[in-house]
């Protein structure tokens, strides 16, 4: 993405985030009886994974402003939602150090926090602070441990994930898998996550691992190193630029075998970045396909979305899920809710319909029946199953 076009979409995305249409301070209501909810968030909107995080944004804005909107016009009690957003630029430290002046500036909780590292610092200044995280992206397996109840996940975890793609690559006799990783919290988690379920799945244990910077383009060595391995499939653990400079290598180095990627790799800019290179890339997706417009959330996402000038996107659609079941865990608590009676519905939201998606936030390692799917991607763009 270039500058301008970066600048461009940063402007709209973050454009009325913060509503000044209600009283200052969390929990205030207004003569109209609307009570204030303030979201803290924070994700990469410069830097690496900016596209992801300024899609993630979009989409939960496009949910928030349409609530707003209706709330308003009924003008009877419920809530009104003010999205505070600050840009992290991928660094943990930096989304640590943001979870803190958020939720000091007055936010109700956290959410939508960007990064396995990241999430895992923004859920330890919640616990300090007898806050709630809710929807993480990216998020470790630890964060799903019934210990950490204050956080509550939208998406299934990377270990779904990984057995998803590995359940696959057995149905067609592919045993020999590798794992490219960055040498980061998200490449940790996803390695330890493909091991975890060949474990699971009594399968043999990969053949080997590369691990290369965040979001570097000096893959050579992993490429060297994999081809060597002769595996059938590679798992990549990795954002998109590292994911693209890695498939667009190896394949000229002639590999001819599977190239799997986690959800998090971020599909819409890795088609962006390898254009017809990414023919018969597999990506892994825990939310519809947002062409799928059969199913009732991706029609209201969609219907919401030709309001703007905005295209969907997996990230945007994920966002806006997040944004709606928040808004129904809301409505459940009451009006004159508080964060231990949030955080007893959240618990107890194990199948939630957000409109064709079932939503579980009950706290646990492992929800196998959230749907994942698995998506080849053409050279033209177009999503193949």
């Amino acid at each position: 993405m270039n500058a301008l076009r970066r600048k461009l979409l940063l402007s709209s995305s973050l454009a009325s985030l913060s509503l000044p249409l209600f009283a200052q301070g969390s929990g205030k209501t207004t003569g109209t009886s609307l009570r204030k909810v303030v979201l803290g968030q924070s994700v990469p909107l410069t830097g690496a994974a900016d596209q992801i995080g300024l899609a993630y944004v979009a989409g939960a804005k496009l949910f928030f402003d349409a609530y707003n909107e209706r709330i308003t016009e009924r003008g009877t009690g419920g809530f009104q939602f003010e999205q505070k957003v600050l840009d992290d630029s991928y660094n943990p430290d930096k989304a640590q150090a943001n979870a803190k002046k958020l939720l000091a500036d007055g936010a109700d909780l956290l959410f939508g926090f960007f990064g396995t590292s990241a999430c895992d610092n923004a859920a330890a200044v919640a616990r300090e602070q007898n806050a709630l995280l809710f929807a993480p992206f990216a998020a470790s397996n630890t964060l799903r441990s019934p210990a950490n109840n204050h956080v509550f996940h939208v998406r299934p975890g990377m270990t779904d994930e990984a057995l998803k793609m590995l359940r696959q690559t057995t149905a067609i006799n592919q045993g020999r898998i590798a794992v490219l990783a960055e040498d980061d919290g998200l490449g940790r988690e996803g390695l330890a996550a493909v091991v975890a379920a060949a474990r699971e799945l009594n399968l043999p244990p990969i053949v080997g691992t590369a691990m290369v910077p965040t979001n570097s383009d000096k893959v050579d060595a992993a490429v060297a190193q994999l081809l060597k391995l002769q595996p059938q499939v590679i798992i990549q653990a990795s954002l998109f630029q590292t994911s693209a400079a890695f498939t667009r290598k190896v394949r000229r180095a002639g590999y001819i075998g599977s190239l799997m990627n986690f959800s998090v790799v971020g599909l819409d800019p890795l088609y962006a970045a390898l254009g017809k290179e990414i023919t018969g890339v597999v990506v892994s997706q825990v939310v519809p396909s947002p062409s799928r417009l059969a199913v009732p959330i991706v029609k209201e996402y969609i219907t919401q979305l030709e309001k703007t000038d905005n295209q969907p996107t997996y990230a945007g659609l994920e966002g806006f899920i997040a944004a709606k079941t928040l808004a129904e865990a809301l409505r459940r608590s009451g009006r004159s809710f508080d964060t231990p009676a949030l955080q007893k519905t959240m618990l107890a939201m194990n199948d939630y319909d957000a409109g064709g998606l079932r939503i579980n936030l009950r706290a646990g390692m492992r929800d196998p029946a959230r749907t994942v799917d698995l998506i080849t991607i053409a050279g033209d763009g177009k999503v193949l199953r």
